[in-house]
């Protein structure tokens, strides 16, 4: 089975990582995120009503927390971790190949982000990432 370290872009599957390491997705109302890596708890939680791709994205950046050990997101550490974990994502959620191959013929970000699978925050993020500023982004709503 491939990894998330050998599979990026359209194949990649977040969600499958998480059960691969045993940590359980659940899904319920949050007032203010689209989702939180609970280390206490071992858990994932993800807002409900999300799309399948806002849910992907989200799978992918809190399992980048969980990657990078992280505890929390508060404080200066916290928003170092958060932009680290979407830029982490986005590496693995928009392979370079695609993305060069969808900006020749997308008419908008939108359509770009669509054709790839993300949120249009994701795009940006991967790519900021390629023109080299992906650090100055502020964070997103997929924070937590």
């Amino acid at each position: 089975m491939p990894t998330a370290a050998t599979v990026a872009g359209l194949s990649y599957d977040p969600l499958a990582e998480l059960e691969t390491l045993g940590i359980p997705v659940v899904r319920q109302w949050l007032r203010d995120t689209w989702g939180v890596w609970s280390p206490a708890h071992r858990a994932v939680v993800i807002a409900a009503g999300l799309s399948p791709v806002e849910e992907r994205c989200v799978a992918a950046h809190e399992l980048e927390h969980i990657l990078a050990g992280d505890t929390g997101c508060g404080g200066r550490d916290g928003q170092r971790a958060e932009r680290l974990a979407d830029l982490k994502a986005s590496r693995k959620l928009i392979a370079l190949s695609d993305f060069c191959r969808v900006r020749q013929w997308a008419t908008s970000e939108a359509e770009m982000a669509e054709e790839l699978g993300v949120t249009t925050w994701i795009l940006r993020t991967r790519g900021a990432d390629l023109e080299g500023g992906a650090q100055w982004l502020g964070t997103s709503k997929i924070a937590g």
